[in-house]
């Protein structure tokens, strides 16, 4: 089935390069499409203008539209991880060239932000004891990268480190 809604991402000149970074970092991913700049421009003949990809099935477009946008908070990817395991591979990959944020969130390299998260942490937050669902949101605030772990300690009542 099409996907009806694709994000789009505003590079300056590195939509090529970021898509190729993607792709290498989530598995099942492809590049799909590469269209060029023509002569009608405004950019130079020739250069990549969009690439569109797809990470796990989801499918994106990144232009090179310029330097007059950049990413901010404002918008995020959040990637669900069934593990520590899972946790860590995104982390290390996307946070590599790119800045550790609080809470799980980081910037990668394109300045692009993203929400590393384990699978059930919402759960986690909307317990039925909201003294456990603080403990844990207490511990989060506390981090960069998410520890399941740690997570799971604070809101039994333990050291989250």
């Amino acid at each position: 089935m099409k996907q009806k809604i694709i994000p789009n991402l505003w590079f300056d000149t590195e939509a090529e390069a970021a898509a190729g970074f993607y792709t290498s970092v989530f598995k099942d991913s492809r590049i799909v499409n590469v269209t060029h700049y023509t002569e009608a421009g405004p950019r130079e003949a020739g250069t990549v203008m969009t690439v569109e990809f797809e990470l796990d099935g989801q499918r994106f477009i990144g232009i090179n539209g310029g330097p007059e946008f950049r990413f901010n908070e404002a918008v995020s990817f959040q990637i669900d991880c069934a593990d520590q395991d899972e946790v860590d591979y995104y982390w290390d990959r996307l946070s590599e060239g790119g800045e550790e944020g609080p809470c799980g969130w980081l910037k990668d390299r394109y300045g692009l932000s993203w929400q590393v998260v384990p699978t059930g942490m919402d759960a986690l937050f909307a317990d039925p004891d909201p003294k456990r669902a603080e403990r844990a949101m207490q511990a989060m605030f506390g981090m960069q990268k998410l520890d399941i772990a740690a997570l799971q300690r604070a809101a039994d009542g333990g050291p989250a480190t």
